[in-house]
Formats: structure tokens, C-alpha cells, sequence
């Protein structure tokens, strides 16, 4: 009879290690020691969070951090609303007005070459002051690029319209010597010259110059919609922190049933004041930046369409008597020009428009003063054309640059006016930007130590609560 075999012996399990309990064989290695010392740090997190202390610890830690959340929020929006003030008050509005200023030093300097010339081709000599506005004008002009090719920022297309005039403005000087050196010498090339120089004017400086002032707007359109812009994020994150801290205090009443908790009280009232602060303070700038644009932009706007107007029409006035005859175009040019600055028969005209921007009495005088002064020289201007329409060239000259009674008198007396139109609405613009900056200046540290004020406030009402509890 066989034997039954025995079963092969089984190694024992493995002894535990000294001082320990024997492992799971069904746990992996290595994961189960992690999870039983975080258990019970888990175990006392959940245990706090279902007391009320707990709960009081997680409510002022969540509104401290609303609080600091806010005036951080706040404190930068409103730095950001002040350096767009900072740009519009500094910055694009003055590039702005430089680059009209380019423009008009451009359309001066064409109109003193032109009358320059006018004056040595009749035999008589070139008036000093006329030599001398030419070339303040040529070097504000020139002093006016280098500035704003400095400041031009990042666009291109006025960069490109400075290179241009930079280009350009040398090369239209060097005509209008050419045009003075030939008509000193009786050459009849002075004429050529100068209608060349006048050209190169009105088709590639003008132009370039328009294209740059009208570039410079945009950017100060662009600064003026950030100064102007509602501050939402800031307001939002402001009224969520007031919804926070009502929710609190309401349920502080339901479980106690009392009314008021001064910490909760103070960092209420710190967040109001941020909150008020913030919304009437921007109410206020949007206001201020309007009354900038309305009192100020506006009106310089439409003087310097007036100016740039008057200016070109003299010149055009000037060319017609330099081409001898042939100025039927620039007279055509003259008309179109002073119909557009001074209006028809009808009301009309860029200086009835400045007259109506204009919002002070100092402002209308300026403007109503120019006015008189454009129809005298319309006056003028047509007792000239009669005398060279009939053959009296000299008597035409003088009626046009003469020293008394000349339509050159009463386009100065123009000049003169709006140049003082424009300072007015200039220093307006400048005192109404600044009164809006100033509603904002001190919120950035304001909304910051409210901010702070407030959390303290907070975790200090809900921590005298919790004292209640020990």
C-alpha cells in the first residue's frame, strides 16, 4: 500500500519588522504609511470646519481676502486712469498741437517766401520782417519734427509722414533760395522756382503734415477713451466684497441676535468709501476730460482748420501775382480757400465753426476779431484783383503786401488774433484736464489703506466672535 506525499512545506510570513505590525499583503507597499499620517490632520481640518469656530475662522479669512482683493483691483485701475490722464495732459494732446503747429509753420513759411519774393520782383526790397518770419518758421518747423519723431510712439504711419517732411523740407528750401537768388539777378527762373517750391508745398508737405496731425488725434482720441473708461472689474470685485460682508453680518444677527458687530461695521464702511470713492471720483473725471474736449479740443480744432485756411489762401493770393498773368488756378485756389474760412453768402465757414466751439466770451472775441479781419481783406483782396485785371501790376503788388492798407495788413491782423484764439483755448484745455486728473490722484494709496483698514476690521469682528466660544 502506497503512502499518501506529504505537501511541500510553505515559507513562513515574514517576521514584522521590530517594534512594528505586519503588513498588509493586500496594500501596496510604500502608500499605506502616507495615507494613515494624513488622516488624521484630515480627520481635525473636517472636525473644524463642521464647529462654528471653525467655520467664523474661514468666513474672516475669505473676507479679509475680498477686502485686500478690492483695493488692490481699485488701487490699479485708478493708477491706470491716471497715467492715461497723465498721456492726454502731457503727452498726445501737446504732439497733438505740435503737429498742428508743424502744419501752420509750413503754410507761414511758403506765404513769407512768397511775399518776400513779391516785394523784390517790384523793384522794391525784401522787408527784413518778412526774411525774418520765414526762417523762425523754417526752424519751428525743423525743432517741431526732431520733437516728434522723439515721441512719435509706435506708429508707423507717422513715422513714415516725419521721414517724409524731413526729407522733403530741405529740398523745398533749397527752391526758394534758388527762386531768390535767380529774381535778385532779374532772372525770369525766380518765378519757376518758387511756383516749384509752392508746389512741392502744397502736394507733399502739406500733405505729410495734414497726415501727421490727423495721426497725433487718433492717439489723443486713444488716451482720452482709457482716461474716460468705467472702471468695472474694480467696481464688480468692490460690490462682491459688500455682498460678503452683508451676508455676514446677517448671519452673525441670526445666530445671535445681535444687531450690529462694530468690526463688520468698519470694514463695511472702509469698503463703501473705496467703492464711492472709486465710481464718483471716475463720474467726475469722464466729466472733467468732456469739458476738456468741448472747451478746449474742440475749439482748437476747428481755430486751426480756421488758421491753416487763411494761411493757404494768402499764399495762394501771394502765387497769383508772382505767375504774371498765368494765376488764373491760384486765384481759383484763393476763392475756394476763403469761401471754406470765412463762408459764402450764407452762414458757414471754419470760423463761424470756431466761433460756435468757442464757449467764453475771451474766446469769441478772438474769433469774431479774426472774422472782421478776413472780410476786410476780402475787401481788399478784390480792389487788387481789379488793379492787375487792368494792366496796373505795381498798384496790384502794393495793395496786396504793402505796408498800410493792404490785404498783407489785414491777413496779419487775421494771424494775429487766432494765434491768440488758439492760446486761449489751449491754456482751457490744459486747467480742464488737470481739474479731472485730480479727483483720482490720491486713490491708488487711498483704496490700498482702505483695503488693509478694512480686512483688519473684518478678521478682528469675527475674531471677537470666535473669542465667545472658549
Amino acid at each position: 500500500m502506497t503512502q499518501p506525499t506529504a505537501p511541500p512545506p510553505t515559507a513562513p510570513p515574514p517576521a514584522p519588522a521590530a517594534g512594528g505590525a505586519a503588513p498588509d499583503p493586500g496594500q501596496p507597499p510604500g502608500r499605506g504609511g502616507a495615507r494613515d499620517s494624513l488622516r488624521p490632520a484630515l480627520e481635525r481640518l473636517r472636525a473644524a470646519a463642521t464647529t462654528e469656530p471653525g467655520r467664523l475662522r474661514a468666513i474672516g479669512a475669505v473676507l479679509a481676502a475680498l477686502l485686500v482683493l478690492s483695493g488692490a483691483v481699485t488701487a490699479w485701475q485708478a493708477a491706470d486712469r491716471i497715467a492715461a490722464a497723465d498721456a492726454v495732459r502731457g503727452s498726445s494732446q501737446p504732439l497733438s498741437a505740435d503737429a498742428a503747429r508743424i502744419y501752420r509753420s509750413l503754410a507761414h513759411a511758403d506765404t513769407a517766401a512768397s511775399s518776400g519774393f513779391l516785394a523784390a520782383d517790384a523793384g522794391d526790397t525784401e522787408r527784413p520782417e518778412v526774411r525774418e518770419d520765414y526762417e523762425k518758421d523754417i526752424a519751428e518747423a525743423s525743432g517741431l519734427l526732431a520733437k516728434a519723431a522723439a515721441n512719435s510712439g509706435g506708429s508707423g504711419s507717422a513715422r513714415r509722414q516725419i521721414a517724409d517732411l524731413n526729407r522733403e523740407l530741405p529740398v523745398y528750401t533749397g527752391l526758394v533760395e534758388t527762386a531768390r537768388a535767380n529774381n535778385r539777378q532779374g532772372l525770369p527762373l525766380g518765378g519757376a522756382y518758387l511756383r516749384h517750391a509752392n508746389q512741392k508745398m502744397r502736394d507733399e508737405l502739406l500733405p505729410a503734415a495734414k497726415k501727421l496731425y490727423s495721426e497725433q488725434n487718433k492717439r489723443l482720441g486713444r488716451d482720452d477713451a482709457d482716461t474716460t473708461a468705467w472702471p468695472y472689474p474694480a467696481l464688480a470685485v468692490g460690490l462682491v466684497a459688500l455682498g460678503a460682508l452683508g451676508w455676514a453680518q446677517r448671519r452673525h444677527f441670526r445666530r445671535t441676535n445681535r444687531v450690529f458687530s462694530p468690526g463688520l461695521l468698519g470694514a463695511t464702511a472702509a469698503c463703501l468709501a473705496s467703492v464711492v470713492w472709486l465710481g464718483a471720483g471716475q463720474a467726475l473725471v469722464r466729466s472733467g476730460m468732456d469739458d476738456a474736449q468741448e472747451k478746449g479740443a474742440r475749439s482748437l480744432h476747428a481755430l486751426n482748420e480756421a488758421w491753416i485756411g487763411a494761411l493757404q489762401a494768402r499764399g495762394f493770393e501771394n502765387m497769383t501775382l508772382v505767375a504774371r498773368g498765368g494765376g488764373a488756378a491760384y486765384e481759383s485756389s484763393y476763392t475756394q480757400q476763403m469761401e471754406a474760412v470765412a463762408g459764402g453768402r450764407a452762414e458757414g465757414g471754419k470760423l463761424h465753426d470756431a466761433l460756435t466751439a468757442a464757449d467764453d466770451a475771451e474766446g469769441r472775441s478772438a474769433v469774431r476779431s479774426a472774422r472782421g479781419a478776413v472780410v476786410t481783406w476780402q475787401q481788399r483782396h478784390t480792389a487788387a484783383r481789379a488793379e492787375d485785371d487792368g494792366g496796373n501790376y505795381d498798384g496790384a503788388v502794393e495793395r496786396v503786401i504793402g505796408a498800410k492798407g493792404s490785404t498783407d495788413v489785414s491777413f496779419r491782423k487775421a494771424d494775429r488774433a487766432l494765434e491768440k484764439a488758439v492760446a486761449h483755448e489751449q491754456q482751457q484745455f490744459e486747467e480742464a484736464a488737470d481739474g479731472a486728473r485730480s479727483w483720482l490722484v490720491a486713490l491708488p494709496a487711498g483704496a490700498l489703506v482702505l483695503a488693509v483698514l478694512g480686512a483688519v476690521a473684518a478678521l478682528a469682528g469675527v475674531g471677537r466672535r470666535i473669542g465667545e466660544y472658549r
